[in-house]
């Protein structure tokens, strides 16, 4: 896959920030593969800025699990690791399911239409077959319903967990363009929120969150050289 780089809105500042996040998207949607090998001298003439922008990125990538470096060889794109994204998808149900049920209580009608828009928009995305923005789209979809509910750290907390979960369900979007039951499950988060029940909508959040597990064997088994 190609990298994929975003203009730079601000080229006198902002550089390390560009650098993190632009290899980090790439990471995160694939395009960087798990166990591939980059150097620096390669990311400076993708990105065409200095090593020191690059250096402090592959730091903080590193950090957060992104990357590995390995003596001698430099650093390579981590492999999938299926029990660091279980232990993140346990966290996110957890924490999801506990506020999706406050959101029946707390979410006003318009914070239920723009869930409803929300869902169109993917719907939009399943008919022309867009996976990197529905991606993109389901995590609006989970982010507006804790901000909805005053649990803005809550969301952080959970993206900081999420980085090898994200990539598989990334990989799950991208390898099978049978959406709809993504698409029918949050319309059922919606219905359920919208009729203030916490049962039905904590139900169908659950089963939502269970989905990737189910097909992970299927995705280990079609793309292992990306899996630790």
């Amino acid at each position: 896959m190609s990298i994929q780089i975003d203009t730079l809105r601000d080229k006198r500042g902002l550089i390390r920030d560009f650098v993190y996040e632009t290899l980090k998207k790439n990471i995160m949607e694939l395009r960087l593969e798990p166990g591939r090998f980059i150097s620096e001298k390669e990311l400076v003439e993708m990105l065409q800025v200095s090593r020191t922008p690059i250096r402090e990125a592959l730091v903080k990538l590193t950090q957060e699990e992104l990357i590995a470096t390995t003596p001698q060889k430099g650093s390579i794109i981590s492999l999938i690791d299926l029990q660091h994204a279980e232990e993140s998808r346990f966290a996110r149900k957890t924490l999801e399911s506990a506020v999706v049920r406050e959101a029946c209580e707390l979410l006003g009608k318009e914070q239920v239409l723009h869930l409803q828009n929300l869902v169109s928009l993917q719907e939009l995305c399943e008919s022309e077959q867009n996976y990197g923005r529905l991606f993109e789209l389901d995590e609006e979809f989970h982010k507006s319903i804790m901000i909805g509910c005053g649990r803005a750290r809550t969301w952080g907390l959970i993206q900081q967990m999420a980085t090898h979960d994200n990539r598989i369900r990334f990989l799950r979007l991208a390898s099978d363009s049978d959406w709809q039951i993504i698409l029918a499950q949050h319309r059922g988060i919606v219905r359920a929120i919208k009729e203030k029940d916490p049962d039905q909508a904590e139900k169908m959040l659950r089963d939502h969150l269970e989905l990737v597990v189910i097909e992970k064997e299927n995705l280990k088994q079609k793309y292992a050289k990306f899996f630790k």
